[in-house]
């Protein structure tokens, strides 16, 4: 029976093997593959054919999985790849997922038990960073590499490369670009400036600082610490800082120096015997400076000397000599007139040059002639009776004639002692009957007489008699 059996079954084999050779059928098989898409797709199944299952090797399809790899083990061995219970492994190659079952066994029906295909691994695309921007090495595939960069001006904070992984995804976080760099601000160059003639000040302008953003360009503020331009600086060194700060409040700042100089001569000394009045700051370029001398002195030389920019001063120091008394007159106006706006005058009248009064108060004169000198006092004795009667003022010796007009001018008798004080108009100011003590006398010069420049010179010098 069984060769009857196998005898009826040949022309269904004949009519199955050519409806598969004139189809896509694979081998017998109800499977084929697209290659294109790696899937499986199972076709209507044939008409159950009567064979011997163990005399045909190839039952069910050849398996090929594109981009993947099946590894078969049949009961029958290692040479029968699709024979009935044949069971494959399936594997997809590196940067490919197999979707489907991981493993197939060739059934009774031809078919294999599952149908699976191999799908490119890809992650999804990166978004957009703000601010910068990334490359990537293969695009979204498996094994690709994304490098960031930032813009200028801006740094990356977070993962600088990302890799798409195995499972799909990519490795790291999502970086960003922040502005962390301050602006850059360049101040204008220090600057030194002359003083002006006469003054101890310079104005002094600049250009406002160069400030740039390395990111967006945007600059929030700038602020200046210190004068203005155009503004007036003193003798000396200051500094300006100007500071700034962009969107992201970075700041930087920058200082440059204003330097002023005052051009100085060498300080002058007042000459002996006299003082000197300055204008400005008194050695400045630019000062004037008046020499004076006090009373009773009179200037030999140049009265100005200006401090000029080669800081030495114009001219030479003058002197103060003692003015000179010209007794040789021919009336007592004409001495007077010699005293007017430079001394005041004492004038002492005694009967004889024993007198008591006269005695005591030319010997208290002598004592204080320091002070006497300081508020330019000058003495003028007349003492005796003609035709011995002398006056002299110092050393010099005044005529008779002088000497009876000035009594009369005056008012002086010779019978007793008397004095009289007169101020640098020649006018009589206070009379005394009895010796003056000079202390008392000073008191009523510092009060009454002086001038309001002797004042001041007083007040400012210490006093040369203590």
């Amino acid at each position: 029976p069984a060769p009857s059996m196998a005898q009826e079954a040949a022309p269904v084999l004949l009519v199955v093997l050519a409806r598969l050779v004139s189809s896509t059928w694979h081998e017998g098989s109800g499977y084929y593959v697209e290659s294109h898409t790696n899937e499986v797709y199972a076709e209507a199944s044939p008409p159950e054919p009567a064979l011997d299952y163990r005399r045909v090797p190839q039952w069910c399809a050849t398996l090929n999985i594109h981009r993947g790899d099946a590894t078969c083990y049949s009961p029958r061995g290692s040479s029968y790849r699709s024979s009935l219970g044949t069971r494959c492994e399936l594997t997809c190659t590196r940067g490919y997922r197999l979707v489907g079952p991981s493993a197939v066994q060739c059934l009774p029906n031809r078919h294999w038990s599952g149908m699976a295909y191999c799908r490119q691994i890809r992650c999804h695309v990166l978004p957009a960073v703000l601010r910068g921007s990334y490359v990537c090495s293969a695009g979204v595939q498996m094994d690709s590499r994304c490098d960031y960069t930032c813009l200028p001006g801006y740094q990356l904070e977070g993962d600088r490369s990302r890799i798409c992984m195995e499972d799909g995804r990519w490795s790291g976080s999502e970086p960003i670009c922040v502005d962390l760099e301050p602006p850059k601000i360049r101040c204008p160059d220090s600057r030194e400036r002359i003083a002006e003639p006469g003054k101890l000040t310079a104005t002094v302008y600049w250009d406002p600082p160069r400030v740039k953003d390395s990111a967006d360009g945007i600059i929030k503020r700038v602020m200046l610490r210190g004068p203005e331009p155009g503004s007036e600086f003193p003798e000396g060194e200051h500094v300006i800082r100007y500071t700034t700060h962009d969107q992201a409040y970075n700041r930087a700042s920058c200082k440059f120096s204003v330097r002023v100089q005052v051009r100085r001569c060498p300080v002058l000394k007042p000459p002996q015997n006299g003082y000197i009045s300055c204008t400005s700051d008194g050695n400045n370029y630019g000062a004037t400076c008046e020499y004076l001398c006090e009373g009773g002195y009179e200037r030999q030389g140049t009265s100005l000397r200006v401090c000029q920019s080669t800081q030495q001063w114009t001219g030479s120091q003058p002197l103060c000599t003692p003015m000179q008394i010209n007794t040789d007159v021919n009336s007592a106006a004409s001495l007077l007139d010699q005293f007017n706006e430079k001394r005041r005058l004492f004038i002492i009248s005694a009967p004889d040059p024993s007198n008591r009064y006269y005695k005591m108060q030319i010997s208290m004169l002598q004592q204080a002639a320091c002070g006497l000198d300081l508020r330019h006092v000058t003495t003028i004795e007349l003492v005796g009776q003609p035709p011995h009667e002398v006056g002299r003022i110092r050393e010099h010796q005044l005529s008779l004639g002088i000497i009876e007009e000035l009594r009369q001018f005056l008012h002086l008798t010779r019978s007793h002692f008397n004095a009289v004080l007169l101020d640098k108009a020649g006018t009589d100011r206070e009379r005394y009957i009895s010796p003056v003590n000079p202390d008392e006398l000073f008191v009523f010069i510092d009060m009454y007489l002086l001038s309001e420049q002797e004042a001041a010179r007083r007040a400012q010098s210490e006093d040369p008699c203590e």
